[in-house]
């Protein structure tokens, strides 16, 4: 076995980061090196620090490659970590709390992307308050048998419904088949109120085209349908963010686009090579995103209305507590009530 190259030391805003074993292969299809993967972070650094930027974040690690081991950090250790790491107390849905890696700079990604990180998820809070989401995100999920045509068709509905109660949509790819679209909001509500203007904006969006938009929780009920994950709005839900790397064979990034050329790509277009390419040449589509936050007070009210009507909310992530006003967390070809009636 050829040994490993010697650590290196490399200054980031103001701080020296190790880079160790900076020859060890992460993506072994492409041949991508842990180097690879700390220099990409470093190219799009004003990218995903205007995504990740004093935001509570779970690092999605592989020390040995994509291939090898992985777990999910919500909790940063005190030993063993540079005095200048900053992080954020979070509180999960079962009450216990964890202090999670908050970035104030790009050596925060560096010294991650050191300690094997390949995936940021970033909650959609600040440090200054983490109960209060300033960040309503929106997940395009195709079922088997869509192409991420059919996603774009749906992102634009969702924008067509932004556009009409005044809130800035912005897309990326997910480094998959979906897309996310994101709107920065006023941080004054909690995450159930959130949540709930997810729903609402959801359902929106399914009544205009209810043959290729579903917001059906629960999988048999989806069809060949793009579903609109309203539950990555609830508590300890995170996205890879902007300009993260995805852990697949290919080294796909999750993109910002700008509307205009969203038609014309697809997500194999951006990875690891193609992003800092495309970053140095026409900058952060996203560039504006923290300019234009949304009073959701339209969408909470499209929530009320829609609870009169009989759509009130709808079920939770397996492994939340049981919340009030959820329906039956029961799969229906499951639920002996339902098939009593």
């Amino acid at each position: 076995m050829a040994a490993s190259a010697a650590a290196d030391e490399v200054e980031v805003d103001g701080r020296t980061v190790r880079l160790s074993s900076p020859d060890r292969v992460i993506f072994p299809r492409p041949g991508y090196t842990k180097r690879d993967v700390f220099e990409y972070y470093l190219a799009v650094g004003d990218g995903i620090m205007r995504a990740l930027r004093r935001r509570p974040t779970t690092l999605q690690r592989f020390p040995q490659g994509i291939e090898g081991e992985m777990f999910f950090q919500k909790r940063i250790a005190t030993r063993g970590v540079p005095p200048w790491v900053e992080t954020a107390t979070i509180r999960f849905p079962s009450g216990r709390s964890a202090d999670e890696l908050c970035p104030a700079d790009l050596a925060h990604v560096a010294w991650a992307a050191q300690m094997g990180t390949v995936v940021f998820h970033p909650w959609p809070v600040r440090s200054a308050d983490t109960d209060a989401p300033d960040e309503l995100r929106i997940d395009l999920d195709p079922q088997p048998g869509l192409d991420f045509g059919d996603v774009v068709q749906v992102a634009g509905l969702v924008r067509e419904v932004a556009d009409e109660i005044g809130a800035t949509a912005w897309p990326k790819t997910s480094g998959g088949r979906g897309i996310h679209v994101y709107l920065r909001i006023e941080p004054r509500w909690s995450f159930v109120e959130v949540r709930r203007a997810a729903i609402a904006f959801a359902r929106e969006v399914e009544r205009r085209r209810p043959e290729l938009v579903t917001t059906a929780w629960w999988k048999e009920q989806r069809g060949d349908r793009v579903f609109i994950d309203y539950n990555q709005m609830a508590r300890d839900r995170t996205i890879a963010c902007a300009y993260s790397l995805r852990a697949n064979a290919r080294a796909t990034v999750s993109a910002p686009v700008a509307w205009d050329e969203l038609p014309d790509v697809e997500p194999d277009d951006f990875d690891l090579r193609t992003v800092p390419a495309r970053f140095a040449k026409i900058g952060d589509p996203h560039a504006g995103i923290d300019d234009t936050p949304f009073d959701i007070t339209p969408l909470l009210e499209w929530s009320e209305r829609d609870e009169r009507n009989g759509e009130g909310d709808m079920p939770y992530p397996p492994d939340h507590p049981k919340m009030a006003g959820e329906p039956k967390r029961v799969q229906p070809s499951r639920d002996r009530d339902r098939k009593k009636d």
